[in-house]
């Protein structure tokens, strides 16, 4: 049966698609079968009349996967905004069962898939008078468990502190952090992978340094962090 993680981040531009995309291409890298999915993507751009999700479109690009822009992303849209909004101004607003029937499809291909979220944690997906999804929600409905991107400079030790609390008070695990932008030359930046770590109790599993091109972890240490999905099959 495939085995998921689900890829969240303390915000925005923390470089969680950069590191979605390396943790994807460690994988394929390895002769495993891996595959991507994101429920909402936001800020597509219009290449040759065709709307194109551009973080999938990276991931896919440096993984080297061969797997379909169109079974990656279940909802697109132009506006570069939180979906909730842009799904206001658009149209087409997530439905939790296109979200789930699309990550089955997924599954169903590949045997380790990697689920990238949209911004942080509290992303609101879906927000109008019928229903208010958030990232939470969609992370409750997949049945995963996280992995959360953090920067590796200052003010880093609140955001992922705060973020990891968040997570955990809402029923979900957090296997282990992923140092953005780390400098290990720099006593700051050590010195906030071990204060992260003693505060929240997680594990810094991997520090990727500006410009990497592999993510500094054996697959197969990685493969361990992935579960099979609890959502309901």
């Amino acid at each position: 049966m495939s085995k998921g993680i689900f890829i969240t981040a303390t915000g925005t531009d923390i470089g969680k698609t950069y590191v979605t995309a390396l943790i994807v291409k460690k994988l394929h890298d390895a002769g495993i079968n891996a595959g991507y999915y994101k429920a909402a993507l936001s800020g597509a751009e219009y290449i040759d009349g065709r709307l194109v999700p551009g973080d999938a479109d990276y991931v896919k690009r440096v993984s080297g996967i061969n797997q379909s822009l169109e079974s990656m992303v279940s909802y697109v849209y132009e506006n570069a905004v939180s979906p909730h909004l842009a799904a206001r101004i658009e149209g087409n607003p997530v439905e939790e069962y296109k979200v789930l029937e699309d990550f089955k499809a997924v599954c169903g291909k590949h045997d380790f898939v990697t689920a990238e979220g949209s911004g942080g944690i509290v992303c609101p997906i879906r927000f109008d008078g019928t229903k208010k999804i958030f990232l939470e929600d969609i992370i409750k409905l997949l049945g995963l468990d996280t992995l959360v991107v953090a920067d590796g400079g200052l003010g880093t030790i609140n955001s992922a502190v705060t973020t990891c609390g968040y997570i955990r008070s809402r029923g979900i695990a957090v296997r282990g952090i992923i140092l953005n932008n780390y400098d290990p030359e720099s006593e700051m930046h050590r010195d906030n992978k071990a204060m992260i770590e003693q505060i929240t109790k997680i594990p810094v599993i991997a520090e990727v340094k500006a410009g990497d091109r592999e993510l500094d972890i054996d697959a197969e240490v990685l493969k361990a962090y992935f579960s099979v999905p609890k959502c309901h099959w």
